[in-house]
């Protein structure tokens, strides 16, 4: 199998290790090439295949030159994770067209050309192949001041529909992942109170989205297409209220 991704840092860069672990092949794509780079040779010292091509998922161009760089080296691209985001957390008063525009074309934008671009090479191969979008728990509720990056994430949750039905024909199944809370950082630094906002009784780790991704790529789930998975440990069906 051969596989990209488009981010290299915190869920991204443990999905790519994960996948290179279960002997993918992988093309990491990113805007940050000192940790794009880095990333790529630590998963080879571990003795697996992977390459860093350097990426502005704002720029349809890098996507394409991306996407024909993993097909090349690689001869084919079957599964593809779309993870690259931002956000701007400003108040909808002051949120300025061009920081609108940065998120929703890095986030929603970039996610269709990647899916657009892969999707031709999978076709092309005649094996189909499995896209997973990475959206958010944002996409159903908000915080105040979340405007752009819950826009882009409630648009990748319904382009993953609409592109399944459009590209079932060609054997290309496309799915997505919400994230709920997903530590990245230091795990043993959270409070008791942090893991007792979940009903599962703890915060997420990259691992919960990696399981996950596994699952929705895996060539015998044939059957499950067009989903939305929502990994958040149950903290979306907890009602909450003030004391």
């Amino acid at each position: 199998m051969r596989y990209y991704f488009r981010r290299k840092r915190g869920i991204g860069r443990q999905l790519a290790a994960a996948y290179c672990r279960a002997g993918a092949r992988v093309t990491l794509g990113d805007i940050d090439a000192k940790h794009g780079e880095a990333a790529a040779a630590a998963m080879r010292a571990e003795g697996g295949t992977a390459q860093f091509v350097a990426a502005d998922m704002r720029r349809p161009g890098d996507i394409a030159g991306l996407v024909e760089r993993a097909a090349n080296v690689y001869g084919a691209v079957d599964i593809v994770i779309n993870n690259a985001g931002i956000g701007r957390w400003k108040s909808p008063y002051e949120l300025t067209l061009e920081e609108w525009d940065d998120v929703l074309n890095t986030n929603l934008r970039g996610t269709f050309l990647c899916a657009r671009e892969a999707a031709a090479r999978m076709r092309q191969s005649g094996r189909g192949g499995s896209i997973v979008n990475i959206a958010s728990t944002r996409a159903f509720m908000s915080e105040p001041n979340s405007e752009a990056y819950a826009a882009s994430k409630g648009g990748i949750v319904a382009l993953t529909h609409a592109l399944a039905v459009s590209l079932g024909p060609d054997r290309i199944r496309v799915n997505c992942i919400s994230p709920g809370w997903i530590e990245t950082g230091d795990y043993d630094a959270l409070r008791e109170a942090d893991h007792a906002q979940h009903p599962a009784g703890r915060v997420g780790m990259p691992q919960d989205i990696v399981k996950a991704c596994f699952y929705l790529t895996d060539p015998d789930n044939s059957f499950v297409t067009g989903a939305n998975i929502t990994v958040d440990g149950g903290m979306t069906r907890k009602m909450m209220y003030l004391e």
